[in-house]
């Protein structure tokens, strides 16, 4: 059976991230901040980009035939799996869902990316906000 994913569940991972990173849902409050997104069906409907236009947030469609991106995720989940997945067994969702939160945690403050400068994601982000609090 395929995997199938409307327009309506493209959206929740943004919805998370939102909350996540500026601790509010709503009009305007993600003005500044472009989502990349691939050209899916799902990404690219009226519904994705009436929720980003409302959040104040800019869509960035990845280039056609340009897997980098997708190259970056996959990695990611890599990581993931060797990490945390593929190493521990859990006996309830509950206790996967706090895993991958811990997970999460831990990545974005330690994990040093070279397409950062070998900083943390966390500590990228802090540094990307203060120079253009500067500016």
């Amino acid at each position: 059976m395929p995997k199938v994913g409307t327009r309506f569940e493209a959206l929740e991972p943004s919805r998370q991230g939102i909350r996540a990173r500026f601790a509010a849902y709503g009009r305007g409050v993600a003005t500044g901040l472009s989502i990349r997104h691939d050209n899916g069906s799902q990404y690219t409907s009226d519904a994705f980009q009436k929720e980003l236009r409302f959040l104040g947030a800019e869509s960035s469609p990845s280039f056609v035939r340009s897997p980098e991106g997708n190259g970056c995720a996959e990695r990611f989940i890599r990581i993931l799996k060797e990490q945390l997945l593929w190493v521990r067994t859990f006996a309830t969702v509950e206790e996967l869902r706090q895993a991958l939160l811990d997970w999460a945690q831990r990545y974005s403050e330690h994990w040093l990316l070279d397409r950062h400068n070998f900083l943390s994601p966390r500590q990228a982000l802090r540094d990307l906000m203060q120079s253009r609090q500067s500016a």
